[in-house]
């Protein structure tokens, strides 16, 4: 069974929509809604567990646009 493994440059485009998406989302839910700060947090806690979910079964990869890359020599 072969898995799906997206490249770093996709996964970070991925995510980076994801989250847009989802903080559109939210703050468009909450605004016609009254939600309490506690259904909020839960709602973005369950929004971050989807990503992590992802990354750790190494289907995203992301690279964070090279942040993080420290060039040795």
């Amino acid at each position: 069974m072969k898995r799906i493994r997206i490249n770093a440059l996709a996964s970070d485009i991925i995510i980076s929509i994801y989250v847009i998406v989802t903080l559109y989302f939210r703050f468009k839910l909450e605004s016609k809604t009254t939600t309490s700060p506690f259904e909020s947090v839960i709602m973005g806690v369950c929004f971050v567990v989807i990503i992590w979910a992802l990354i750790k079964l190494k289907v995203l990869n992301p690279n964070w646009f090279g942040l993080f890359n420290s060039k040795k020599g």
